[in-house]
Order: structure tokens, then C-alpha cells, then sequence
């Protein structure tokens, strides 16, 4: 499969790249006041971009002089309606002397092109509700949103309990559920589960400028327009 052209801009990145990758990422947990919450490492980074298996993709932006700044971090979901792939956006992130300058977008046109030439059916991320301006330059992009889901997340303790890995205790063992509590689930159809959009409920989000450029994450995009105070 012939690979699409990137923006010029735009380009993947090797693994000396990772040390920036990694830099803009507590970046971009910095402007969303959550630095503390990274735990990522550079060595996770490399495994997940360049392992065999490789379990994310990124893009980098760079300015005119070659330096890096931004990127692009994204995933591969698969739609069992459309029976194809699709792109999952989960962190964007431009730095803020680079902003409105066209590099946020030139990521995102870069992806575009990445879905449509390998036949992907979508390209998705999350916007926190409250973020009008960049939920306006997402639909001036076509983007819809999808207002019909509600996103849920298990994590910590109530991802362990419902895996049964709690406290030692309270670990289940084959055959011991029946009965329980909530498992009546036979007798409802549960549905299809929503796309990933975990930004928009941990508060990690993309922050995108009028012109399309920005930082963000983890799903969500906090669009500021030139000459606006930023209150993030």
C-alpha cells in the first residue's frame, strides 16, 4: 500500500524522537494542570511506537527551522458496521510560540489523508462540552459530533473488582457469581460500545487556536481564539 503524502510539515517520527515526543506529552498534561498523573516513560513510548507489535502511532509537526513542535499520537479502532479501521486521535498538541501558524491543522489534514488512503471509515476524538470555539472549528472541518453516546470508563478499584482482582478476599472464583447482584445481563441486548473518548471524561483535552493549531489530549480540544486570556 502506497502511503499518502503528508502535510510538508509533517512527518513520522524514529526513535531519536522519542525524549521530544515524551517532553510534549507532560507539555500538554502541564497546560491541563495534570502533570502529576504522567507515568509514562520513555521506554513504554518505544515499546508502544516502535515494538513488534506496535500498539500507537504518532505524527510530528515541525516548524520552518526543523525544530519539532508538536504532535499528533493516535490508535486504530475497527467499526464492526463498516467492517474497516478507523483512526482514534488521542492526544494533539502543538507548543504555544507555534500556535496559529497552521501546524495543528496540517497534523490533522496529515491524518485525514492517512484514513482515507488506507480505505479507514473514521476519524474520531473527544472535545470537553464547554469548549464552544473548538467545537465551532470542528464542524467547520465537517467533523459531527456524537451526541447520542455516553462514554463510561472502569479504572483503578472498579476495574479490579469488576475483574475479580480486588482485594484478595473478595477475588471470585469460577462458579461463584451466580446470584449476584446486577447479573442480569442476558437480559438486556447491552448495545454497541461507544468509540473511545476518554479525554473528554479525565479533562485531558486538545487545545486547538481559530486557526487550528493548539496542544491538547488526551480527547478534547480547547480551542483559544487569538488575543483571548487563557483560563485553562
Amino acid at each position: 500500500m502506497t502511503e499518502p503524502a503528508l502535510h510538508p510539515a509533517v512527518r513520522t517520527p524514529t526513535e531519536d524522537d522519542l525524549g521530544t515526543i515524551r517532553q510534549l506529552i507532560l507539555d500538554l498534561a502541564d497546560y491541563e494542570r495534570s502533570s502529576s498523573q504522567v507515568r509514562v516513560t520513555e521506554e513504554q513510548l518505544r515499546q508502544a511506537l516502535f515494538g513488534p507489535q506496535p500498539a500507537a502511532y504518532a505524527l510530528v509537526v515541525e516548524e520552518a527551522g526543523g525544530e519539532v513542535a508538536g504532535f499528533a499520537l493516535y490508535f486504530l479502532n475497527f467499526s464492526t458496521w463498516e467492517g474497516v479501521h478507523g483512526i482514534y486521535l488521542e492526544d494533539l498538541y502543538v507548543r504555544p510560540e507555534y500556535r496559529g501558524t497552521g501546524l495543528g491543522k496540517a497534523l490533522l489534514q496529515s491524518l485525514a489523508r492517512i484514513a482515507v488512503s488506507r480505505g479507514y471509515a473514521r476519524f474520531e476524538w473527544s472535545v470537553l462540552d464547554w469548549n464552544a470555539p473548538s467545537i465551532a472549528f470542528y464542524r467547520s472541518l465537517g467533523a459531527e459530533p456524537m451526541t447520542d453516546w455516553t462514554v463510561f470508563r472502569l479504572t483503578g478499584d472498579s476495574l479490579a473488582r469488576l475483574g475479580g482482582l480486588g482485594e484478595p478476599g473478595q477475588r471470585q472464583r469460577s462458579g461463584d457469581r451466580q446470584g449476584e447482584p446486577g447479573d442480569s445481563d442476558h437480559d438486556q441486548p447491552l448495545g454497541h460500545a461507544v468509540p473511545e473518548q476518554h479525554h473528554a471524561q479525565n479533562g485531558r483535552n486538545h487545545h486547538l487556536d481559530d486557526e487550528g493549531d493548539g496542544g491538547d489530549r488526551r480527547h478534547g480540544s480547547a480551542l483559544q481564539r487569538e488575543g483571548e486570556e487563557d483560563h485553562s
